[in-house]
């Protein structure tokens, strides 16, 4: 996409942070995506990828080899801060607070997932509203698209992976069936996008 209808998408914005949901195939759609942020980025940016229940989340140690932020698990009653990139760990459910922290949650899985996808970006569209930019990747079923929803609902911007371009493009094409998002883009083309935050 050209980047001056990037930047006329961002025109007007005030992103605060980022929350992006993705499953099968994810792992490697964020190693292209997010490497390259800059260290001291003006954003949160809070992931879910879905784990298999009782297995632990290498995700955060991963992804510290290969930026220069901070990345972590997010944890219970934690303030969610900008500059940081969070992963939600396994096993409980990631929600934000309205006081912008996060909790941790046992309801039972949704979607067969837990943590889910939608969890995490209902509750970011109540904390932050406009504020807030959701991005949804690749993934085998339909977690997630309420929660983009939300988000747009809310007046964030909403953000699909291309299905063309997903490993495997179920989760997007359910975004867009439910809500129109706000751009359709490539791996490349969000990449962008996120470091255009930086300069908006």
């Amino acid at each position: 996409m050209d980047p001056a209808q990037l930047q006329a998408a961002l025109a007007g914005r005030e992103i605060e942070a980022v929350v992006i949901g993705a499953s099968a195939g994810g792992v490697g759609a964020l190693l292209r995506l997010l490497p390259g942020l800059p260290a001291g980025y003006g954003r949160a940016v809070v992931a879910v990828l879905h784990i298999p229940d009782g297995r632990p989340s290498h995700l955060a140690g991963v992804f510290q080899q290969r930026m220069k932020l901070p990345v972590c698990e997010a944890r219970d009653k934690e303030e969610v801060s900008s500059g940081t990139l969070y992963f939600a760990g396994s096993g409980y459910h990631l929600s934000v607070e309205r006081d912008r922290s996060f909790s941790l949650s046992c309801e039972a899985p949704l979607h067969f997932a837990r943590p889910a996808i939608d969890y995490l970006m209902q509750s970011a569209a109540d904390a932050y509203g406009p504020a807030l930019a959701g991005i949804l990747l690749t993934g085998a079923n339909q977690d997630g698209a309420a929660g983009l929803a939300a988000i747009g609902a809310a007046g964030g911007l909403t953000v699909v992976q291309d299905p063309a371009e997903a490993d495997v493009p179920t989760m997007p094409r359910e975004a867009i069936a439910l809500r129109q998002p706000d751009l359709i883009l490539t791996l490349d083309d969000i990449h962008t996008l996120l470091m255009m935050l930086e300069k908006n």
